[in-house]
């Protein structure tokens, strides 16, 4: 699933094959932007903010895409077999030696570099940015004290590059239920200096690692309703959580580790 350490592992191959590189191909596969063609000109470079992507081509534009839930960025020798259909294809860029594709992005479009603040402007520090910020991240957080810590995580504008996956580790390694308002949890400040430790930790990594087990177990609760929770053998609660029906995404939680607070 991705996730900030996705997507910046994307950018990071990306701007490997596309620095400073003249395109030989541009086939932008998204309707409103078919047209756009940036053959002959030159790749800037490429940066990720939080879960979006950034390819600049030189001083103008910029490639704006999100992977969204199934989305993926692949880098090919020239003439290399595609690991994916054709069809599922909606941004096709070649240099003289590689081929890179872009697969069932969420959304591709295409902007001026001078608005990128206004496409990505909103979005809150990012863990794997080069100006990260800690105290702008918790000041985020603790100005909605009410909103469920489960909720307030996966929101891109306290803090981008959180996805479901480390959503769930964050609450089970904090001991906090998903529900536990912030302005409750124990120890606010430590679950975010641990989710800009995990993010770095993992960001090189195909891998997604929680528990610093590369071989056995690689997560403490997410998927594990049928192993239980790795600590401790309860049963994982699966549940959903979300600020609407559309935006419901799947919660796991151990009941002994992350008791809920009593409201009594």
């Amino acid at each position: 699933m991705p996730e900030g350490d996705t997507v910046w592992r994307a950018a990071r191959d990306l701007n490997r094959a596309l620095h400073g590189k003249e395109l030989t191909r541009c086939d932008i596969r998204v309707p409103k932007f078919a047209t756009v063609d940036f053959t002959g000109r030159t790749v800037r470079d490429v940066v990720a903010r939080g879960k979006h992507l950034l390819i600049r081509v030189e001083e103008e534009w910029s490639i704006h895409s999100h992977l969204k839930m199934e989305g993926l960025w692949h880098v090919y020798p020239k003439g290399g077999k595609w690991r994916r259909p054709a069809f599922k294809a909606r941004c096709i860029l070649e240099t003289e030696t590689s081929t890179i594709v872009g697969f069932e992005l969420g959304f591709l479009r295409i902007i001026p570099q001078a608005e990128e603040d206004d496409a990505v402007g909103y979005l809150g520090p990012d863990l794997l940015g080069p100006d990260w910020n800690a105290e702008e991240a918790l000041r985020r957080l603790r100005a909605d004290p009410a909103r469920p810590v489960g909720l307030a995580l996966l929101d891109q504008r306290n803090l981008a590059g959180i996805g479901n996956v480390y959503r769930c580790e964050l609450c089970f390694l904090a001991g906090e239920h998903p529900l536990t308002p912030v302005g409750e949890v124990k120890n606010l400040p430590r679950m975010v200096e641990l989710a800009h430790r995990l993010l770095e930790v993992n960001k090189g990594r195909s891998t997604r690692v929680t528990t610093g087990s590369m071989l056995r177990d690689p997560l403490w609760v997410y998927g594990r309703t049928d192993r239980g929770c790795l600590r401790c053998g309860t049963r994982v609660v699966r549940s959903e959580l979300g600020d609407n029906e559309l935006e419901q995404r799947v919660l796991y939680h151990c009941p002994h580790c992350q008791p809920a607070r009593d409201t009594a």
